[in-house]
């Protein structure tokens, strides 16, 4: 019976040493290596003239300078001249801007997309002046340079580069701008509505997302290009209790405030459960093979081991935990307003980002089962369900990975899921190839400035986003 149960054992760890050692690196996009040449002063130019625009969303409109937003859409003729000769120019409500550039057929078309408005800055807080659009030492410093006014330069520099050589697609290409996309605005509804309306079925639509980046995945030392094919859900909740308040000198033995704190911490120490969908699934696939020998062992075994990744994922928080749960971030609470007033009304919010298996309705009957007080009100003031899951064996994934494999040499490609809200969740009814990929390589310090102090972007990462939508719009 021993030699039988030693037996099974030595199987079982064969089994897993064997399926390790097998789990090698998948083929990578076949690339031309083909060269690309262009302006790139002019387009470096082009990027620092936009970011001169204070082009700020606020949730409050009345904050905002619509003048601004004005003069960034003027100066767009002598920027890209070229565009504008060929191109029709739609303005939609609400700040939506849509280019096309007729194809050689009206047939599946490409939406490329970006955003105009920028995030409100704390100019003391910046160590240069943050629209003064200032370049030094191969940098050029200024909000929206990461967010997305580069991704928005590069598509409309690369068409007119394209187009001042005689270039013309195969299909239709639409470039989609909004100038909301911070508030949630309308502006890529509008846009969206108007393919509807026109019946116009996008075979590809790419908007900002993933990056390539180092460091991001256990034992993987190459660069990885991330391109998301879905992203998360979005959901703002409010936990809310109310008391009959009273004097702070004879408190009741919990407090609301006590209460909402015990609820914050049966959230944070019941974290919703793993799921490794499709997203999370193909970049464990990709990435995983090109791992240490310890975490291939996982990765290929994850029939076995999802319960160790599980664990690394929840000690480690941040993004490897935020791809495969539902994430919690409690933001917000507020009590009375009076320091020695019991509340008689008060609230705490959590921002969460949602799972593709999870819904808002599901995500709330989590935290109400976790939470355990029926005392409080658990609601949702804002929500988005997540987005649905494009595909990756097909054309439309072939011509995005095979131009960041082209643009950035020697980096890995894998599908990813993005784990912040964009314009494309729009696009959900539209199109099953919808992909995330800010056209960048970006260090960790440098994604810290993104809606943060100091944003900036080196002039060569700036140009590679050109040279990425060139290499691009010559496959659509």
């Amino acid at each position: 019976m021993l030699y039988a149960v030693l037996g099974i054992v030595a199987l079982f760890f064969a089994v897993i040493l064997i399926r390790a050692a097998a789990f090698n690196p998948k083929p990578q996009p076949k690339t031309s290596h083909e060269s690309v040449e262009f302006d790139k002063d002019a387009a470096i130019a082009a990027l620092a003239e936009l970011i001169k625009y204070k082009t700020i969303s606020y949730n409050d409109p009345a904050l905002e300078d619509n003048s601004e937003f004005e003069k960034l859409i003027a100066s767009l003729p002598g920027l890209y001249p070229r565009v504008f000769d060929i191109c029709s120019v739609r303005q939609l409500p609400d700040r939506g801007l849509l280019f096309r550039w007729p194809g050689k057929k009206d047939s599946d078309p490409t939406v490329l997309m970006a955003h105009y408005d920028v995030v409100p800055v704390d100019e003391e807080k910046w160590d240069k002046p943050p629209f003064a659009a200032i370049i030094e030492n191969g940098v050029l410093w200024g909000r929206g340079a990461l967010d997305t006014k580069v991704t928005f330069n590069a598509i409309l520099s690369a068409a007119n580069h394209l187009i001042a050589k005689g270039y013309r697609p195969e299909n239709d290409i639409y470039f989609a701008f909004s100038g909301g996309e911070e508030v949630n605005g309308k502006g890529a509804v509008n846009i969206v509505n108007y393919f509807q309306t026109h019946h116009i079925q996008p075979a590809l639509v790419v908007d900002e997302g993933g990056a390539v980046v180092e460091n991001v995945f256990p034992g993987v030392k190459e660069p990885c290009g991330l391109i998301g094919i879905a992203e998360k859900g979005m959901l703002n909740a409010q936990y809310r209790i109310e008391s009959a308040g009273g004097h702070a000198s004879a408190p009741p033995v919990v407090t609301p405030i006590g209460s909402l704190a015990r609820a914050c911490t049966r959230i944070e120490k019941h974290p919703f459960k793993m799921h490794i969908t499709k997203p999370a699934a193909e970049m464990f696939d990709t990435l995983g093979r090109r791992s240490t020998f310890l975490y291939k062992v996982i990765f290929a075994n994850l029939w076995c081991f999802a319960p160790i990744l599980d664990l690394i994922c929840r000690l480690s928080g941040g993004e490897l935990n935020a791809l495969v749960r539902t994430t919690v971030a409690l933001t917000q609470m507020e009590g009375s307003s009076a320091r020695n007033v019991i509340p008689p009304d008060a609230k705490m919010v959590s921002n969460m980002r949602l799972n593709p298996e999870d819904t808002v309705e599901s995500a709330l009957a989590y935290l109400r089962k976790t939470v355990k007080n029926d005392r409080i009100e658990i609601t949702a003031l804002e929500g988005a369900e997540p987005s649905p899951i494009s595909e990756t064996n097909c054309p439309a994934w072939d011509k995005v990975a095979a131009s960041v494999a082209e643009t950035w040499r020697g980096c890995v490609v894998a599908p990813y899921l993005m784990v912040q809200c964009s314009d494309s969740r729009h696009y959900r009814d539209l199109s099953n190839h919808v992909y995330r990929f800010s056209a960048m390589d970006l260090t960790a310090e440098e994604r810290r400035t993104i809606h943060g102090n100091n944003e900036r972007i080196r002039l060569d990462c700036a140009a590679r986003a050109v040279e990425f939508y060139i290499r691009l719009i010559k496959k659509c």
